[in-house]
């Protein structure tokens, strides 16, 4: 147990307290949490910054693609039991070109799954890991309202400087994990650039109920403005994901709700049925980064401060929680192997693991937004024929199947004890 870090935090006139730790993690969001409860068994001491409060931090009205991949690794974790009830579950994916008649169906038995995804809310899975932290990680201390002023990396180990609720500490670590999203200011504080850029467009998320008779398909629609990701929710809700041009999408969002409702269902297809908003419409604009260093020397990234790509085919979130899967994996052998974890050699094994993995998926989903983003007709003509040979090629399907769901490339052994079926999520 880490004794040392039941500390009060009512009088800020009292000293710079020091905090001592093997991996303190900067940033409590999925990505950050995830990785401090796969590190439960492994020997190290971690603290966990986020910068808003408990409950701030699980109030966000948002929804996640997760993969069969990602549900493995949760498995593995041991917190999945405490998510899988309350999330979407889909054993279809309908990917259609706007309102062309042919679809290309992706179902169960081309990948032999029960499911082929999982559609998570942001509250319902952050605040079960929350709970895995606080009730199975004795080894693992989650600080909230939790402001880095500075962070000092030294040979042995780096010294980040935090303000709780007035109270100055000061955190010893081997090794400083940024998890602090796109816009990372441990990335930045860093010094390590990143390549990419904005795209044109961006996204509108918002909640739907709906009454169609069933509630188990995934949809990816693209139109020529950009995608839409349509992800079936429990209770008869789905989380979508609309992508258009700036301008499109914030007329989009403030649009009247009747007519937005209408022009809903024309964009779906009908297939809902009768629709009604059950949250608000938010907007952001979509980019692509690629961080040029996932680590330095007693610092590594970790999800949205290492990469972000387009929202089509729902890949962001799941490759965050892989890279997570991947460090705690790389730090636990090496901590067992009685090595440095912060230690520049050590660390590049994660970065070799996971940069072109990612950089695949991020190829992969601009080269869907470009192709499919667009009403040139040789194009059109092109990925036309690409669907038609999705249909028609069953190894094709399968391939591009794995490739959305997680199951190509080097899988984390979190994954590994579900392989032989024990128990599929």
């Amino acid at each position: 147990m880490m004794q040392d870090l039941h500390f009060d935090t009512q009088h800020s006139s009292t000293p710079t307290v020091d905090l001592d730790c093997d991996v303190v993690v900067i940033g409590g969001g999925i990505v950050g949490a995830t990785l401090a409860a796969a590190l439960k068994d492994s020997g190290l001491r971690i603290i966990v910054l986020e910068a808003s409060s408990l409950q701030g931090a699980i109030a966000r009205e948002r929804g996640y693609a997760l993969s069969p991949l990602s549900g493995q690794i949760f498995e593995g974790i041991g917190v999945w039991d405490q998510i899988f009830p309350y999330i979407g579950k889909y054993r279809h994916i309908y990917l259609s070109d706007a309102d062309a008649p042919r679809i290309v169906k992706f179902e169960t038995k081309d990948l032999g799954t029960p499911y082929l995804g999982y559609v998570g809310e942001h509250r319902i899975m952050l605040s079960a890991l929350q709970r895995f932290i606080a009730e199975e990680c004795p080894n693992v201390r989650l600080l909230c309202s939790a402001q880095v002023a500075n962070i000092a990396y030294q040979t042995d180990g780096a010294v980040v400087d935090v303000t709780v609720e007035g109270q100055q500490y000061q955190v010893r670590s081997r090794l400083v994990v940024g998890a602090d999203g796109a816009n990372s200011q441990t990335r930045q504080t860093a010094g390590i650039k990143t390549n990419g850029w904005k795209y044109w467009q961006s996204c509108l998320t918002f909640m739907i109920t709906h009454e169609a008779p069933r509630n188990d398909i995934a949809f990816e629609r693209f139109w020529p403005d950009g995608p839409m990701g349509v992800l079936p929710l429990s209770g008869n809700r789905y989380h979508i994901v609309w992508t258009a041009p700036h301008s499109t999408a914030k007329a989009l969002q403030t649009l009247d709700e009747a007519e937005f409702l209408e022009k809903l269902e024309y964009f779906t297809g009908g297939y809902l049925g009768k629709l009604t908003l059950n949250s608000d419409r938010f907007v952001f604009p979509v980019q692509l980064l690629q961080s040029q260093d996932y680590v330095r020397s007693r610092l590594a990234l970790v999800g949205d401060a290492a990469h972000r790509c387009h929202p089509v085919a729902g890949q962001g979130l799941n490759l965050g929680i892989r890279d997570a899967a991947a460090l705690a994996q790389i730090l636990s052998d090496a901590h067992q192997h009685g090595e440095d974890i912060g230690n520049l050699r050590i660390l590049k094994r994660y970065e070799r693991w996971r940069k072109f993995e990612n950089l695949t998926i991020l190829g992969f989903t601009d080269f869907l937004d470009r192709m499919f983003s667009n009403n040139w007709p040789p194009v059109v003509m092109l990925r036309r024929l690409g669907l038609l040979m999705l249909r028609s090629l069953p190894p094709l399907k399968v391939l591009a199947l794995k490739l959305m769901t997680g199951f190509v490339g080097r899988r984390p052994s979190l994954s590994k004890q579900l392989e032989n079926g024990d128990r599929y999520p």
